[in-house]
């Protein structure tokens, strides 16, 4: 029966073309569960660090700060500005700073001078809250010796300097 059957020749043309419902299917809801497995949730807000003790020079500041959380962070955006009681200054502009590590020296500031920080972190989720501002000051610029001023004599002598800070200094150490 199969060698007959072989032996003739099929007409395989349909009368007519298939009738077939184009349907939309919603794979909404299914891509938000795929794309919910293996995610990692946006970091929280970084904590910045107080300034620590001989983290200043005239015109530099090292900032710090951690996590209190296991987050999983790829950068953090330091971002920056000078302490300004003027409202709307040219020196007010915020400067910000891409960062791999959980510290930055920032340099080219201005002495004794108040700045105020604050930092966020990044991942492939997204971007943390910005942490609690906190305020770091750069150190004095070394006073200026009035040479012409000096006087001695053999058991004393008076030294005079002048200061280049605008903001006013605590104290002065001076060494013989």
């Amino acid at each position: 029966r199969l060698e007959e059957f072989l032996k003739k020749k099929v007409d395989l043309e349909l009368s007519t073309l298939p009738d077939f419902e184009e349907r939309a299917i919603d794979f909404s809801e299914v891509e938000k569960l795929m794309n919910s497995i293996n995610t990692i949730p946006a970091p929280c807000a970084p904590v910045i660090n107080p300034q620590a003790p001989n983290a200043a020079t005239g015109t530099s500041l090292r900032v710090c700060w951690g996590l209190f959380s296991d987050d999983t962070v790829e950068c953090y955006q330091l971002c920056y500005k000078p302490v300004s009681n003027e409202r709307y200054s040219d020196e007010q502009a915020e400067h910000t700073l891409k960062v791999k590590e959980t510290y930055c020296t920032i340099t080219n500031l201005l002495p004794n001078t108040q700045y105020e920080f604050w930092v966020s972190a990044f991942n492939a989720s997204g971007i943390s809250p910005p942490s609690e501002r906190a305020v770091y000051v750069t150190a004095p610029s070394p006073p200026t010796i009035k040479s012409k001023k000096i006087q001695s004599c053999e058991s004393a002598a008076l030294v005079c300097w002048e200061s280049r800070d605008i903001n006013p200094v605590d104290s002065y150490m001076v060494e013989l």
